[in-house]
C-alpha cells in the first residue's frame, strides 16, 4: 500500500509540474487577421492597427512581452483620442469668461458651432457632464473656471475613452482574447495529450494516494496532524497557500497570462457548451474535479459515519450537476447561464440590471429562473432553515461549502477558536451582509429609475467595489487561498452574506440544534479541534448545553470525531433549544440557563 501511495504522489507531482510548466510554453505573434476578427468597431480597429505596427512585426515573443505590447497600444490609442477630442485650456477659458460668472449650456453651443464629429462630441460631453451647472452663479470667473476644469478632466478621462477609445473593460477583454488567439505552442497542437499529462496525472495520482486508506480500519485517523508540514501551517502548507493565492489573483485580475491553461480545456468546453473555454470554465472544471477527487477522500475518511457519507455525496452531486454541467448545457441550448442552487446574496449579481434583462429577454425559462431565484430568497431559505438549520445549504448544497468540506478538510483544525476571533467574525460577516443589502438596493433602484445615485452612493461604483473586494478578494483569494493558513471555512465564517442570513434565522427561528450529554464528556477536545467554524464545542459539551450558534453549519464532524457519542445533531420542536441545565463538574448539579434568576437547584 505504501508503494501505491508513493506512485500516486509521484504522478501528482509530475502532473502538477507539467501544469505549471505549460504556463510558459507558448510564444505569441499578433496577426492583422486576428485583430480584424476580434475588434468589431471599424474606427477603433483602424486606430489599433495604426498603433500596432511594431507589435505586428514581432514574432514568437513571450507572453509578458506580448501583453506589455498590447497595453502600450491601447494607451497610445486612448491618448491620441484624448489629444484629438479633449477639452483644451483655451476652451475652458472661453466658457468661463462669457456672461459674467454664470454658466449656461448656450455658451457651449455658441463655442462649438461646427457640425463635425469633434464639435458634436464636445457639445454632447458638456451636456452630459455639466448640465447640473446650468444657471448656477459663481463668486468669480476663477471659481467658475476651476469648476469647468474639473469637469473637463472627467470628460478627457472618461467620456472620450468610453466613447471613441477603448475603456478599461474593453482593454481587459481584448487583451485576453488577442493573447489567447495569438498563442502558438505544444498545447495548441495536442490538447488531449497535455490535458492527460497535467490534470489527468494529478487526478490519477491523487486517487492512488487516497485509495489505500481503505485498508485502514474505519474511524478518524488524525495522528500526528500537528506535526505535518502541510496540515499545520508548515513550509508545505505555506507554499500551497501561496500557490492558491497567486492562482486566484491571476484568474481574476490577469487572465491573459493563463491562456495556456485555458486552452488546455478547450475540448471539454466545446463538448459541453460548443464554445472555446474561458477562464471561468477552467475554474469551474478544476473546482469540480477537486470536489470529486477530495470527496472520495472524505468518503473513505468518514466512512464510519452514514451522515458524512450522505453529506459528501450531496455536495459532489450538486457541484457536478447544478453548478457545472447544467449551466454549460443551458449555454449550448442558447439559454442564460444559471446555477439553480446559487442564492442571493451569495450570488450578489442576481439583481444586476444586465442579469435581469437577460433573464426577461430569454422568455418563459428566463422568467422561471428569475422567479426561482426570488422564491429561494423569500420562501426557500427561511422554511428550509426552520426545519433543517443552515446545514441544508452550507453543508449539503453550497459549492463554497463543498470545496471547504472536501479540498479543505485536511485544514479544518486550523480555524481560530478564541473569543476574539468570534467577535471579529460576528462584526465582519454581518457587515458584509449589510453591504450586500445596500448594494442590491442601489442596483434595483437604478434598474427601475435609471438613476445611478442611491442615497450617497453611485450604485455602479458600489457594485464594482463589492465585486472586487468581496466577490473576488474575500470569497476567492482569501476564501480559498487561506485554507492552509486559517482553516477551510474562512469565507463561510467571516465573509459569506448568505451564511449570515441563514445564521440569523437558525439562531432565532429553527428546530435544529446539536444536543450534548455532558455526563459522558471526557474533555478530549476532538470536537473543538475539528470544528471548522471556530466553535469551542467542548465548552458546551462539558456543561451538557445545546449548541445553538448562528455560525454552525451542521457539518457533524464534531459528532463524528467524538469517541463517547456525546454530540448529536437533532431536529425537534423549538421548545428546549435554550435553557437546558448546565452541568457543573461531575456532580450533576445544574441550573436553568434561560432563567438564572428563578433557577431551582436539584441533585
Amino acid at each position: 500500500m505504501k508503494a501505491i501511495k508513493t506512485v500516486g504522489l509521484i504522478l501528482f507531482i509530475q502532473g502538477f509540474c507539467f501544469f505549471n510548466g505549460i504556463f510558459f510554453s507558448a510564444t505569441y505573434s499578433l496577426q492583422q487577421e486576428t485583430v480584424t476578427a476580434r475588434i468589431a468597431d471599424e474606427a477603433k480597429r483602424k486606430l489599433f492597427l495604426q498603433a500596432a505596427h511594431s507589435l505586428l512585426e514581432e514574432k514568437d515573443i513571450s507572453v509578458f512581452s506580448f501583453v506589455t505590447g498590447l497595453q502600450k497600444i491601447f494607451e497610445e490609442v486612448n491618448q491620441s483620442q484624448v489629444n484629438e477630442y479633449g477639452i483644451t485650456q483655451e476652451e475652458i477659458l472661453e466658457l468661463s469668461m462669457r456672461r459674467g460668472n454664470q454658466f449656461s449650456l448656450a455658451r457651449v453651443d455658441s463655442l462649438y458651432v461646427g457640425q463635425d464629429a469633434i464639435s458634436n462630441f464636445k457639445k454632447k460631453a458638456w451636456q452630459d457632464y455639466a448640465s447640473w451647472l446650468e444657471g448656477r452663479k459663481f463668486d468669480s470667473s476663477d471659481a467658475l473656471r476651476n469648476q469647468l476644469q474639473e469637469i473637463a478632466i472627467k470628460i478627457n478621462q472618461y467620456a472620450i475613452i468610453n466613447q471613441v477609445g477603448f475603456d478599461r473593460y474593453q482593454v481587459k477583454d481584448l487583451t485576453y482574447t488577442l493573447t489567447k488567439a495569438s498563442a502558438a505552442g505544444p498545447v495548441q497542437s495536442n490538447h488531449i495529450l497535455f490535458l492527460v499529462l497535467t490534470i489527468g496525472l494529478c487526478v490519477a495520482g491523487a486517487l492512488l494516494y487516497i485509495l489505500p486508506k481503505l485498508n485502514l480500519p474505519p474511524g478518524i485517523k488524525n495522528n500526528g496532524i500537528y506535526f505535518n508540514a502541510m496540515k499545520n501551517t508548515g513550509w508545505l502548507g505555506m507554499l500551497t497557500g501561496t500557490w492558491l493565492i497567486l492562482f486566484y489573483v491571476v484568474l481574476y485580475f490577469y487572465p491573459e497570462y493563463m491562456t495556456q491553461w485555458i486552452t488546455l480545456v478547450d475540448p471539454v468546453s466545446k463538448a459541453l457548451n460548443g464554445n472555446e473555454a474561458g477562464r471561468f470554465f477552467l475554474y469551474g472544471f478544476i473546482y469540480t474535479l477537486c470536489i470529486l477527487v477530495m470527496g472520495v477522500r472524505m468518503l473513505i475518511h468518514y466512512r464510519h459515519s452514514k451522515y458524512q457519507v450522505l453529506r459528501t455525496c450531496s455536495v459532489m452531486f450538486f457541484q457536478t450537476a447544478f453548478a457545472f454541467l447544467i449551466p454549460e448545457i443551458l449555454i449550448r441550448l442558447n439559454k442564460p447561464y444559471f446555477d439553480f442552487k446559487n442564492i442571493w446574496p451569495l450570488d450578489y449579481s442576481f439583481f444586476f440590471d444586465s442579469r435581469i434583462s437577460e433573464l426577461i429577454s430569454a422568455g418563459t425559462i428566463g422568467l422561471f429562473m428569475l422567479g426561482w431565484g426570488i422564491a429561494l430568497i423569500i420562501m426557500g431559505v427561511p422554511v428550509l432553515v426552520y426545519f433543517f438549520g443552515k446545514r441544508w445549504y452550507c453543508s449539503w448544497v453550497c459549492g463554497c461549502g463543498g470545496l471547504a468540506e472536501t479540498l479543505g478538510d485536511p485544514y479544518r483544525q486550523l480555524s481560530n477558536k478564541t473569543l476574539k476571533a468570534w467577535k471579529i467574525e460576528r462584526w465582519m460577516i454581518h457587515s458584509v451582509l449589510v453591504f450586500a443589502v445596500v448594494m442590491t438596493a442601489g442596483v434595483i433602484y437604478t434598474y427601475w429609475t435609471g438613476a445611478s445615485w442611491f442615497l450617497f452612493f453611485d450604485s455602479y461604483q458600489l457594485r464594482e467595489v463589492y465585486g472586487v473586494f468581496i466577490g473576488v478578494g474575500f470569497a476567492g483569494v482569501v476564501g480559498t487561498g487561506f485554507y492552509p493558513l486559517m482553516g477551510n471555512r474562512v469565507w463561510c465564517r467571516f465573509g459569506c452574506p448568505l451564511a449570515a442570513y441563514l445564521g440569523i434565522i437558525q439562531r432565532f427561528k429553527s428546530r435544529f440544534r446539536i444536543t450534548t450529554n455532558g455526563g459522558q464528556c471526557i474533555s478530549c477536545g476532538n470536537c473543538s479541534t475539528y470544528c471548522e467554524m471556530g466553535i469551542d464545542v467542548r465548552w458546551y459539551a462539558q456543561r451538557g448545553q445545546n449548541i445553538v450558534r448562528s455560525s454552525c453549519v451542521g457539518c457533524g464532524v464534531c459528532s463524528s470525531v467524538c469517541p463517547r457519542g456525546v454530540l448529536n445533531l437533532e431536529v425537534k420542536a423549538e421548545d428546549g433549544r435554550f435553557g437546558k441545565p448546565i452541568l457543573v463538574g461531575n456532580n450533576n448539579i445544574g441550573i436553568a440557563a434561560a432563567q438564572p434568576k428563578k433557577a431551582s437547584w436539584t441533585k
